[in-house]
């Protein structure tokens, strides 16, 4: 059986399969194809592919029509689709449901955005392993563009006060930004929906705002439910006040299948202090901030609004090192050794919630 991966369409960087995933393909039984020139941008050799076992070809379309499974970080190009084999396999990162049946072809699709919270898919979580380094960017992108010093300094001319950052969400992106804050000497304050939130941001030692009479607003698989006009009233008062005091502001905030909840509002922008950072993470989901916008930064009062889309593109061979390693733990448990094909189990939990089309 065959694994193949083609070139991303630009600005994409990363990439599904690394030479070492090449390897662990190679030891599971499985050839590897891939399209001349993969993975050069991220200083990948081919020789380096070769040595672990994978195979070139010239063009994407022979990589498709001789694969019985092809990894992808995004969808694949409507002719590569149209090119796949009866009864493949396609694993991508994240795909809307509605744009999956592009081909009638008879072939199956897989999106490990979709992947349930449960231990066993902790390997292939693409979501952790990618918001992880999305969260530690955030901060050393926002201490870029900060024109003071972050961490408290103790000169002969003064004292340099320590530089107070909120972190807006304490998922895995929010957690990752707070510690990384931390380690480079910031005051670290955030909020999140979620009670359980609380002990996780003390643990790293941040300081937990929460709303007033709040409930705890997690679904049952962990993530943030949408809040009433209620709570957006009560937490609206706690952010005015918040900003005001804090020199750079990261946004994380993300409801599963929603656009991103709007948290930071006109009115409190015009109040954060001149020289003030607000990078918003959730700004390809509408954003967590007024006046955020994809891949722009947008100065309102003094204070620097930045939207980003895909921030992996900013560490794209660390991001692919670990995406590629949560699609071979997905294809390892599609793949049957004993009977030599990828097989679609409907009663693995797994395959059941990250399958999107199945002919």
């Amino acid at each position: 059986m065959i694994v193949g991966s083609t070139k991303e369409i630009a600005p994409e960087k990363r990439v599904s399969i690394t030479p070492d995933t090449t390897k662990s393909f190679k030891d599971l039984g499985l050839r590897v194809l891939l399209q001349k020139g993969y993975g050069e941008e991220l200083g990948f050799k081919s020789s380096e592919y070769e040595s672990n076992g994978a195979e070139f070809v010239n063009n994407n379309i022979d990589v498709v029509q001789k694969s019985n499974l092809i990894c992808k970080v995004n969808l694949p190009v409507k002719e590569e689709l149209e090119a796949f084999k009866e009864k493949s396999n396609l694993i991508v990162g994240n795909i809307k449901k509605e744009t999956a049946n592009l081909s009638n072809k008879n072939y199956n699709i897989f999106s490990l955005n979709l992947l349930p919270r449960i231990t066993r898919a902790q390997s292939m979580d693409i979501l952790s392993s990618q918001a992880n380094l999305a969260g530690y960017r955030a901060v050393i992108d926002s201490i870029y563009e900060y024109q003071k010093a972050v961490p408290m300094m103790m000169t002969a001319a003064g004292t340099v006060p320590a530089a107070k950052v909120l972190i807006i969400g304490a998922g895995v992106a929010g957690l990752q930004a707070i510690a990384t804050a931390k380690r480079l000497g910031a005051i670290v304050s955030a909020t999140d929906v979620r009670s359980a939130a609380k002990e996780q941001v003390e643990s790293l030692g941040g300081k937990f705002l929460s709303v007033e009479g709040s409930e705890n607003l997690e679904t049952k698989t962990g993530y943030a439910k949408e809040v009433t006009e209620e709570y957006k009233k009560k937490q609206a008062k706690m952010m005015e006040a918040a900003v005001e005091k804090n020199d750079i502001i990261i946004c994380t905030a993300l409801i599963p299948g929603k656009p991103a909840p709007r948290i930071i509002n006109e009115n409190m922008i015009a109040k954060m202090k001149p020289g003030s950072i607000l990078f918003d993470l959730a700004a390809s989901h509408g954003g967590n901030a007024a006046y955020s916008e994809v891949d722009k930064t947008i100065e309102k009062d003094g204070v620097k609004i930045i939207g980003v889309d895909n921030i992996m593109n900013k560490l794209p061979l660390t991001a692919s090192n670990l995406f590629a390693k949560n699609i071979f733990s997905f294809v390892r448990n599609l793949y049957s050794r004993e009977k030599k094909e990828f097989s679609v189990n409907l009663e693995d939990e797994i395959i059941k919630n990250t399958l999107i089309k199945n002919k």
